[in-house]
């Protein structure tokens, strides 16, 4: 029988329309898709004039199943990642025989929360750079200038010169829960790893750190993967905006997945200082904080309270002069209870500068009321 036949034929003739059908059917609908997800911004931000900056859009995935979560992902990394920074520190010295010389001393992270060229990045990221040099997504290199910095946070600002660029959306990092999806972006090796994206979940809110200060501020937990160079970066929620900065890697033995951010809220109220002032302005009581007040140790010393903080008045300083002594026992700012020292710096960081708070201590198991003009705490 010939391969040709007529019933073959008629055979052959009706698979080749079916495929035809399915292939013309597959043509139309991907062009459909392709123009609903260009009107959805699914493709990245619209096209900008040369020059121009960008802030990155809001992200709105339906939140439903493994896919829809990949694409969220994909998506931020395509938006957000642009505003993300690669700096590298460097220390300038001349050698006798070849003249000036460049070493790199660190690596880290910075990310675009201005069009003006301002970068937020951690303070150990730049500390005693004599050059900065930041790397942007599009390959180019351009120097950076310090703004300020604030050792206590670990967060510094630096400036670029510099056009067309892509500006970070901050979101309200008051609005996390645990649970939440967390995206973070940095440069865990360096340049050669820039803008990678590891993904996780808010972990924990309001992780205290102590500083060696004394000072204690609360922190972003997430087991999104964050390394040394993560320094700086960024720490985005599934819509795209940067809820924090990533500050802080904790590697115990035993325990994996410990990565920590600066909360984006915190974040703001401190970067439109050192952009306003090169500094950090924050009022002061002026006493150095002993130790929190428990029962064990008011059961001990018989303090009559067993909560607050026992203080030591800086000398000449706001509490000193206003009759604060050492070992008084501070209860209460401003009506507000106080029972551990985050409480006692959380009321005197609401303040501003020259404001007078009243504030009651205990002192030989009796209430004393005082008033304090506060003053400024020093770098």
């Amino acid at each position: 029988m010939s391969y040709f036949n007529e019933n073959h034929y008629e055979r052959r003739r009706g698979l080749l329309f079916f495929v035809a059908m399915m292939l013309i059917s597959a043509v139309v609908g991907g062009l459909i898709a392709l123009n609903g997800a260009k009107a959805l911004g699914l493709l990245g931000p619209a096209q900008v004039p040369p020059g121009e900056s960008r802030t990155t859009p809001e992200i709105n995935i339906p939140p439903s199943g493994n896919t829809a979560g990949k694409t969220a992902v994909v998506t931020i990394a395509e938006q957000v990642g642009p505003a993300v920074v690669g700096i590298s520190n460097l220390d300038v010295y001349s050698d006798f025989f070849q003249g000036e010389q460049e070493v790199e001393k660190s690596t880290g992270s910075g990310v675009i929360f201005d069009s003006a060229g301002y970068i937020v990045t951690n303070n150990h990221v730049v500390a005693g750079a004599s050059k900065l040099i930041v790397s942007l997504a599009d390959g180019r290199q351009v120097p950076g200038q310090m703004v300020g910095t604030d050792p206590r946070t670990d967060l510094a600002v630096i400036k670029i010169n510099a056009g067309d660029l892509t500006v970070a959306r901050f979101g309200n990092s008051d609005d996390l829960r645990v649970g939440d999806v967390a995206v973070a972006i940095g440069n865990p090796g360096g340049t050669e790893f820039a803008r990678s994206v590891t993904q996780g979940i808010i972990s924990g809110l309001n992780r205290l750190l102590i500083t060696e200060e004394g000072l204690q501020f609360k922190l972003i937990q997430t087991d999104a993967a964050i390394n040394p160079g993560n320094s700086g970066g960024a720490l985005v929620d599934v819509k795209g905006r940067v809820i924090g900065i990533n500050s802080i890697k904790i590697a115990r033995e035993g325990f994996e997945g410990m990565g920590f951010a600066i909360p984006s809220n915190n974040v703001q109220q401190i970067v439109a200082d050192l952009v306003k002032y090169k500094k950090v302005i924050r009022p002061a009581l002026g006493v150095w904080m002993i130790r929190d007040v428990d029962k064990e140790l008011a059961d001990y010393n018989d303090l009559g309270v067993d909560y607050g903080v026992l203080i030591d008045p800086q000398p000449s300083g706001p509490a000193a002069k206003a009759g604060m002594k050492r070992y008084d026992i501070v209860i209460e700012i401003a009506g507000k209870k106080v029972t551990n020292r985050f409480d006692l710096q959380n009321e005197i960081f609401s303040k501003k500068v020259g404001d007078t708070v009243p504030v009651v201590v205990v002192r030989d198991s009796k209430k004393v009321s005082l008033s304090v003009k506060l003053g400024e705490l020093e770098q």
